[in-house]
């Protein structure tokens, strides 16, 4: 199974505001390591939705199955998957351990099954605090959150 390193990023002017995502690939073919950088973004999201899109976009790209680390300062996304949050709110019918409706629902139906496709193990970093690829992660979130002003 080819192995695959994520870094992603979402940001967010106002919450909700103007939003964008970024993400890197990168992979080893022999001797070469091949990077490949998405971002993307919206006029009115959250902080939350665009750290799930970083994610399910980065995925997305991938051709086929894949051992995928994926480092992210979201602990909003590695809490509700590794502690396995959001299985109980699909399970609950996406409802909360305390009765409220779980949010993101759409983004979620959306990463569930590609983290079914491939091997995903989750890393977090701290955001801000000079990881090189949550740096240039953040720069393209940022930047596509700018350019989603309207």
């Amino acid at each position: 199974m080819p192995q695959v390193s994520m870094f992603s990023d979402g940001a967010c002017s106002g919450n909700p505001g103007p939003g964008g995502w970024g993400t890197i690939l990168r992979f080893q073919a022999g001797d070469t390591v091949h990077e490949k950088e998405l971002s993307g973004g919206e006029a009115h999201t959250t902080n939350n939705r665009m750290e799930l899109m970083a994610i399910i976009e980065g995925l997305s790209a991938l051709k086929k199955p894949c051992a995928v680390t994926i480092t992210t300062d979201s602990k909003y996304v590695v809490d509700s998957i590794t502690k396995g949050w959001v299985y109980g709110w699909k399970k609950r019918g996406w409802v909360k351990s305390d009765k409220s409706p779980a949010l993101n629902v759409d983004l979620w139906e959306r990463l569930l099954p590609l983290l079914e496709r491939h091997d995903v193990t989750f890393c977090w970093v701290k955001g801000h605090a000079g990881h090189p690829e949550n740096e240039r992660c953040d720069r393209l979130a940022v930047a596509q959150s700018q350019a989603h002003r309207k």
